[in-house]
C-alpha cells in the first residue's frame, strides 16, 4: 500500500507560515526553510518584547517624572517618598502625562506635598 503524505495539509501549512513572513529581508520571505525560521524567531522576539515594552514605557514615565519634578526644586527619588508620606496614591504613567502635558496640575501636586 503506498504511502499518504496529505500535501494539501503541508501546502496550507507552508503558506501560512511564507504569508506570515511577507516583507522579511532576503530569503527570509519565500524559501521555506529560512522563512519557517524567521518566523519562529520573531515570535519568540515577540514574546519576549512583550515583557520589556513594560519595564522600556516604566523607564520613560520615570525619567518624564524626573524631568519635571526638578523644575520645581525637588528629585524624583524625594518627589515620590513624599507622595508616599502624603499618601497621593497616583501611578508613575498619570503623573508622566501630567509633568508633561498639564503642567500647572504637575506643579500643584509638587506643592502640596513640599
Amino acid at each position: 500500500m503506498p504511502r499518504s503524505v496529505n500535501s494539501v495539509a503541508s501546502r496550507a501549512r507552508r503558506k501560512k507560515i511564507l504569508k506570515a513572513t511577507k516583507g522579511y529581508f532576503g530569503r527570509g520571505k519565500n524559501v521555506w526553510t529560512v522563512a519557517k525560521n524567521k518566523y519562529e524567531k520573531g515570535l519568540q522576539y515577540a514574546y519576549r518584547d512583550r515583557k520589556v515594552k513594560k519595564r522600556e514605557f516604566r523607564k520613560l514615565w520615570i525619567q518624564r517624572i524626573n524631568a519635571g519634578a526638578r523644575l520645581h526644586g525637588v528629585s524624583y527619588s524625594q518627589l515620590m517618598g513624599m507622595l508616599k508620606k502624603a499618601e497621593i496614591e497616583l501611578n508613575r504613567k498619570v503623573l508622566a502625562d501630567l509633568a508633561m502635558n498639564h503642567p500647572q496640575a504637575f506643579q500643584a501636586i509638587v506643592e502640596k506635598v513640599k
